[in-house]
């Protein structure tokens, strides 16, 4: 069985910009202050609950604060049938590589 493959910002922003969507595993405080602008949000936890809303021929670059949440999300997905990639590094990498961030008002923090 495949295991998820861990991209680097650089490489994530490649495949969004070839389509590929990117799935914010954060909890929701952690959403709140801070995340991608193109992310869609779907905690861990509610991730099976919620396969029906995601394109299976779409590839997902999943990400959460570090790459550990994500990289378990990722996971699952491929043994979903997905196509499945894991954010190394998470959005504290995101963010170091000054990447586009917003926020549920006031400036966006990763941490």
């Amino acid at each position: 069985m495949p295991t998820v493959k861990n991209v680097s910002v650089d490489q994530a922003c490649e495949l969004l910009e070839g389509g590929a969507l990117l799935l914010d595993v954060r909890e929701e405080s952690e959403w709140a202050l801070g995340r991608a602008p193109q992310a869609l949000h779907i905690a861990l936890g509610d991730v099976p609950d919620h396969l029906d809303d995601l394109e299976r021929e779409r590839l997902i670059v999943c990400v959460c604060r570090s790459g550990g949440r994500s990289a378990r999300a990722g996971q699952f997905l491929i043994d979903q049938g997905f196509d499945a990639v894991n954010l190394d590094g998470g959005m504290t990498a995101w963010a170091e590589q000054k990447k586009p961030l917003v926020a549920d008002g006031g400036e966006p923090t990763i941490g």
